[in-house]
């Protein structure tokens, strides 16, 4: 079982937090992106719809715009993040925007499902991944959120962020193995 592909990107995977500037090439995209639309869903809806931004000037703004936001929150830990002004994506060059179709019957758990593939998918190849909430912060300025022209009847969620890793791979977290209730 150790020498499972797939259960080494599973277990292999880390947030990164430090990119290479060179943009991953298409292929790569793809596949991510490919690996995101074949995630389970409740009754087959596919209640999602992707976003792929590469341009560096909006996800400098999309970055300034959360800031700005953050400072302003009631949670100590995010108001300290987005006063420190750093770039919310960490210069990763390419970052999916994943929203969900509003009204759907699981739209959020359909896309976090679609979030792991792709982190699982940039793992196994060797392409550093961030899953992000804090980009909720950029959409409560609806006038801003705009520059994305997110389609219409879809809520964004998460982003992902995309690149090539210029870090070590973090070392793993020590589990909890205590989760586990077996009933034979």
């Amino acid at each position: 079982m150790t020498n499972n592909e797939t259960l080494k990107a599973i277990k292999n995977r880390r947030s990164i937090r430090k990119f290479k500037e060179n943009q991953i090439t298409k292929e790569e995209l793809n596949a991510i992106i490919q690996s995101a639309i074949y995630a389970p869903t409740g009754h087959n809806d596919q209640p999602w719809h992707f976003t792929v931004i590469q341009n560096k000037e909006v996800l400098n703004k999309i970055s300034e715009v959360a800031n700005e936001s953050m400072k302003n929150s009631e949670i100590g830990w995010i108001s300290k993040l987005g006063s420190k002004n750093r770039p919310l994506f960490y210069n990763a060059p390419t970052v999916v925007i994943v929203s969900g179709k509003e009204g759907a019957y699981s739209p959020l758990t359909d896309c976090s499902a679609a979030i792991q593939n792709m982190l699982i998918a940039a793992e196994s190849l060797n392409i550093g991944s961030l899953w992000n909430g804090l980009v909720s912060y950029f959409f409560e300025n609806k006038e801003e959120a705009k520059i994305l022209n997110l389609k219409e009847g879809y809520k964004p969620y998460y982003a992902v962020a995309l690149g090539y890793k210029d870090c070590e791979q973090p070392v793993a977290p020590e589990r909890n193995e205590d989760v586990f209730t077996y009933i034979l």
